[in-house]
Formats: structure tokens, sequence, C-alpha cells
């Protein structure tokens, strides 16, 4: 399993990076199939350097703030309008309960399933494994101000764990737990940032891949433009007992 970052700024695109969205690609059945994780404002741009967005196999929203969902509106474009003809099929999307109409305002048309012939919508449910190709992708419900999702990703014997945003909760435990890769939300720093309920710090996501136990990798991810990374970095170094690996855009890890 692959996986390439997209973008991985904080809350809003960065001066160097788009807001957040990672792809994900396992050989499987004689092809790569690619799955989409986020795709924040900026993020279909930078998707192109890696893939043609029509090869997409589907994509899993973690939550519908825009820094995570809004390029959806893109992608429509690109179902839609393909001067090569529109999609055969709908792109099957998974996220939260209600993105299809979301996404549909979003863009400025008037009927709610406006984009079924682009999109297959699907509501993720807490824990209920997704099953794309190779990989099985559970969503674990986490802490932030509107419904989200952690997201663990398992193919070819690998985990991947994405905390998408929150804060600490009882559900990032068996979403790490024993992931090759966890990547975290890192976008509050200690002694400045004291708001509940919605981002981890660096400190905070190491605490918690050392309590979910068998993490090998742990990736900070998330952090806005206004933050030093490496202050972040500390943070977690300050708990994790091994390499504290920074999100780097354009930038492909194996697991």
């Amino acid at each position: 399993m692959k996986l390439t970052i997209i973008g991985c700024s904080g809350s809003f695109a960065g001066p160097t990076s788009p807001a957040s969205s990672y792809l994900v690609q396992s050989e499987h059945e004689g092809r790569t199939w690619n799955l989409v994780l986020d795709l924040g404002n900026g993020a279909l741009g930078a998707l192109q350097r890696h893939i043609d967005p029509r090869d997409i196999d589907a994509v899993v929203l973690s939550h519908l703030h825009p820094d995570h969902c809004i390029d959806l509106c893109g992608l429509y474009v690109v179902q839609r309008y393909h001067p090569e003809g529109a999609a055969k099929t709908p792109l099957p999307v998974h996220g939260p309960t209600g993105t299809g109409p979301r996404m549909t305002e979003a863009y400025g048309l008037d009927e709610p399933d406006a984009m079924a012939a682009e999109f297959d919508y699907h509501d993720l449910q807490e824990r209920m494994p997704v099953q794309v190709g190779p990989f099985t992708v559970t969503p674990y419900r986490v802490n932030h101000p509107i419904e989200a999702y952690g997201l663990r990703v398992e193919a070819d014997g690998a985990v991947l764990a994405y905390t998408g945003d929150t804060d600490s909760c009882d559900a990032l435990k068996p979403l790490m737990s024993g992931a090759d890769l966890v990547l975290a939300d890192a976008a509050f720093v200690d002694g400045r940032d004291d708001v509940e309920g919605i981002h981890l710090s660096g400190s905070r996501a190491a605490q918690a891949a050392l309590d979910a136990g068998g993490v090998r990798r742990l990736m900070l991810t998330h952090i806005p433009a206004w933050n030093d990374p490496e202050v972040c970095r500390a943070q977690a170094a300050g708990v994790w007992p091994g390499e504290v690996e920074l999100a780097v855009p354009d930038t492909a890890y194996e697991l």
C-alpha cells in the first residue's frame, strides 16, 4: 500500500500545500486502485500531478468542512463535462450524513440529487467497514464540532490510520492500534490553543498513538500555515519515543 500526500495544510490551503487530501494506492486484480481520502480546497489540482482524476476508484470524506471536501465540486465538473465524455458510471463517495445534498448546494444546483449521475453517495456508519477493491476502510466517530470520522485503511497486510480532524477521544485507540502509519491531526500548539473538542496537538497525537499500542510510525499533518511545523514536531517528540515525521506534499510513502 502506498500513501501519497496531496495536501496537508490545516484548515485552509497554505503557500506550499493544498488543504487535506491523501491518495492511497494498491495493486489488485492486475491494476492500480486509487482511493482518495478527503479532497480539500486546492487538492484536485495537485492530485493531477499523480493520477488522472477519472482514475479515482472512490473518495472517502472524513467530514464536511470545506478544507476536507470542497474540491469534490471540481471533480463533479470532471465527471460531467470532460471533453472525452461524461463518466459512464457514478463515482462512489463515502462521507458523513448528508454529503450529497451538501455538495450539491455548494456547487449551486437546485435539486438535492442533482449530482446522482456523477457521484454515488454512501453515508459512513460508525465502525462499519467499507470495501473498495483491495481496501477495507473502517470509520471511527471522532471528537470534532460536526460529524467527523477517523479512517482506518487496510490493504496488503498494512494499516494506515488517518485521524481526520479530532481532539483526544476514546475512538483513537481502536483507530490507531497496530497501525503501520498514523497520519495525525496536529493543528494545535500546546500552551497556545486551549479550545477543546476541535484538534489534536503534536503531544496529544503522540500520546494517543502510544496509548493505542503497536503503532510503528507517527506522521503529523493538518498543520496550518501560521504554525511552525518544527514546534509541532518537537511537542510530539517530547512524548513519542521514535522519529516524528511531518507530512510533505507530493511525497509518497510505502507502508
